[in-house]
């Protein structure tokens, strides 16, 4: 696991050197999903998972079980709009998107497109906010990333400016 790099500052002809301990300690995995309907309150589920590399332990991020969570506390069908990213392609998921076509509908974005997907914009904010992060463990960055969606998800203009961010327009 490399660290996020964003800028820092030093003197003026010295480079700064920040110093990180624990290479290869495993990843923290992020799924979200941004959702959006007129006239309501612009919503934002996601879920997060540390990796370690033990035997038996999920490398991915649960995605029908935060695709169940959404449906549920949405009360309504799902119009999901996906990046062509290999594990949204799996068999696995799409055979869980065909049993459940009553309420889930998918379309995909074109390849190379994340200008037209909003959540997208939340990657960035998460990611501007611990870009200088110099963690200790595995954990404080799970706990920061955590931290910093969790204040997203409560703040609806900043869920709401990633889709304009991308300049596609909703229609009721």
């Amino acid at each position: 696991m490399t660290p996020p790099r964003a800028r820092s500052w030093g003197r003026k002809g010295v480079t700064p050197v920040v110093r990180v301990r624990g290479r290869g300690s495993g990843r923290v995995s992020m799924a979200g999903l941004t959702c959006y309907k007129p006239g309501k309150r612009s919503r934002m589920f996601y879920s997060v998972r540390e990796y370690r590399g033990r035997k038996g332990e999920p490398k991915g991020i649960g995605w029908r079980d935060l695709l169940v969570r959404a449906h549920i506390q949405l009360g309504g069908p799902i119009v999901l709009v996906w990046d062509n990213l290999r594990m949204h392609l799996v068999e696995p998921l799409r055979r869980f998107i065909a049993d459940h076509a009553d309420w889930l509908t998918v379309f995909q974005l074109p390849s190379y497109s994340p200008d037209l997907n909003p959540q997208e914009g939340i990657w960035s904010l998460v990611k501007r906010d611990i870009g200088n992060l110099a963690a200790a463990d595995l954990g404080q960055i799970t706990r920061a990333v955590k931290r910093r969606l969790k204040q997203i998800q409560y703040r609806p203009d900043l869920v709401d400016g990633c889709l304009a961010g991308t300049d596609l327009i909703m229609d009721g």
